[in-house]
């Protein structure tokens, strides 16, 4: 680690960051190539919960390659220096991390799971409507590695 005085150290610290934010970004890879994608998510404190169509880019990736990292940011800000360009910098909080991701395939585990990424933006739970439920596909991130990182310039 290049600057160990910006690693968050506490995993509780690290996962409070996550429900700050609002968008995850998933990356990907098949075949050797990559890929990312900004998704809609729920946070349970060990999983991410993401849903998508039920065909399309995002499902051919996770069928190649159930292995994904994912990124979050809050707290972005440019901080500009009037007299010296570089030493221009970024105020951030930032996590990082690893996982395996799989679908979730019974009508409990498809609702809990979409009440999990509902419940992140409404902070509710909802009656999801079972015609719904054929139209989407849930997934789940077990995560298996995090790093939090800070520059509060």
């Amino acid at each position: 680690m290049a600057r160990e005085d910006m690693y968050i150290q506490e995993t509780e610290e690290i996962k409070a960051v996550i429900p700050r934010c609002t968008v995850c970004r998933l990356g990907l890879a098949q075949d050797n190539e990559p890929y990312i994608v900004p998704v809609c998510f729920g946070f349970d404190g060990d999983s991410l919960y993401i849903h998508t169509g039920t065909y399309g880019r995002k499902i051919s990736f996770f069928e190649a390659n159930p292995r994904v990292c994912f990124e979050f940011e809050d707290n972005v800000r440019v901080v500009a220096d009037s007299d010296k360009p570089c030493a221009w910098s970024m105020a951030y909080t930032s996590v990082i991390g690893t996982g395996r991701i799989r679908e979730l395939h019974t009508e409990d585990e498809k609702v809990s799971g979409l009440n999990q990424i509902m419940n992140h933006y409404s902070g509710k739970s909802w009656i999801m409507p079972r015609e719904r439920l054929d139209s989407v596909r849930v997934w789940a991130v077990d995560i298996e590695s995090l790093e939090g990182k800070r520059n509060k310039k």
